[in-house]
């Protein structure tokens, strides 16, 4: 079995979203292990823990079968982050693995060029403005707080921070070293499965970081107050927990609870980073489906809620889309999503 981490898992995604920092995944995380006070450092999974996944053998996570042309691919909904126990598939989820001969990722940390790609999209560049001395004062307090290492302070302020959320999540047990989207790149690799990415790198970055001093400035405030507040950490705890449970009714409600989407600004960057990547997803994946493969699809969980998410939109391509509940191989599966009522 690989390594279930690299260093690079975790991300968020604006100001007031800083808490879907394990919902998307090109980010580096910087992490002091050798002080006392911090959180241990993430170490790889080994056959005790195999053994401990075989007794409790159950599904975490989201998955959904979608059939079209007479061929079987999945959509399954992850995060970025999770604890060590969550990285091994339970039983559904690793038939479907089993039965799928394609991988796609939002994007595969593990090939070569995705990860030069970020980092390089996470470094300042020409126009980065400077941070405002109060600002780069706190951010300095929460690094240090935090465990962060010296390498975190050379990158952009933004991409500081939403590092700085991955490593709250880690005195949660949370911790971004076993993304479920990187534990996958991996096993897929040992399967010996072809794994595309839907998307760059320089994409997803692009979303979250600008050269305008005064959103830069906004940014870093706003997400700097949930984590001297402890907003982060309480989210990162109900998400991860409604993931572990496949709890789609909370994730639908998302917006209710995560006290990130309080302005239109809020919602406006949520729909834009979240909502507006998913027709190209959906298109992506497709587009794998068209061409033959029975295709994995393992994507930020959010991806997958609501009106614009990914099983309506591929119900809309003309797929026949199923919720695969968490239950013992056999169970009746769920009703799909555009069947006669």
């Amino acid at each position: 079995m690989p390594s279930p981490f690299l260093p690079s898992p975790g991300r968020c995604l604006r100001a007031g979203l800083v808490c879907l920092a394990l919902l998307v995944p090109a980010l580096v995380v910087h992490a002091k292990s050798d002080a006392t006070a911090c959180p241990p450092a993430a170490t790889p999974i080994g056959p005790a823990d195999a053994e401990a996944a075989r007794r409790d053998d159950r599904d975490r996570g989201l998955l959904w079968r979608i059939e079209k042309d007479g061929r079987t691919s999945w959509l399954y909904g992850t995060i970025h982050a999770a604890e060590r126990g969550w990285v091994l598939p339970g039983p559904a989820v690793r038939e479907a693995l089993r039965r799928a001969d394609r991988i796609a990722l939002e994007v595969d940390l593990m090939d070569p060029a995705i990860a030069g790609g970020l980092a390089a999209a996470v470094m300042p560049g020409p126009h980065t403005p400077p941070l405002p001395e109060p600002l780069a004062r706190r951010l300095r307090a929460q690094s240090e707080a935090l465990c962060a290492d010296a390498a975190l302070a050379r990158l952009r302020p933004e991409i500081q921070l939403m590092s700085l959320v991955g490593l709250a999540a880690r005195t949660a047990g949370i911790d971004p070293a076993y993304g479920i989207d990187l534990f996958l790149a991996g096993l897929a690799r040992a399967m010996d499965k072809k794994v595309v990415s839907l998307e760059s790198a320089e994409a997803q970055i692009a979303l979250l970081v600008s050269d305008d001093p005064a959103k830069v400035a906004r940014t870093l405030d706003e997400g700097l107050r949930q984590l001297e507040g402890g907003q982060a950490r309480k989210s990162i705890a109900t998400l991860t927990r409604a993931w572990a449970d496949g709890q789609l009714e909370t994730l639908r409600n998302y917006g209710d609870w995560c006290d990130c989407l309080k302005t239109a600004e809020d919602r406006a960057d949520y729909a834009r980073i979240v909502e507006g990547r998913n027709p190209a997803l959906a298109a992506g994946i497709a587009a794998q489906h068209a061409a033959g493969h029975a295709v994995f699809a393992a994507v930020g969980v959010l991806h997958m809620v609501g009106p614009e998410g990914l099983p309506v939109l591929m119900a809309a391509k003309g797929f026949r889309v199923t919720r695969v509940p968490h239950a013992p191989p056999g169970a009746r599966q769920g009703k799909p999503l555009n069947a006669p009522r």
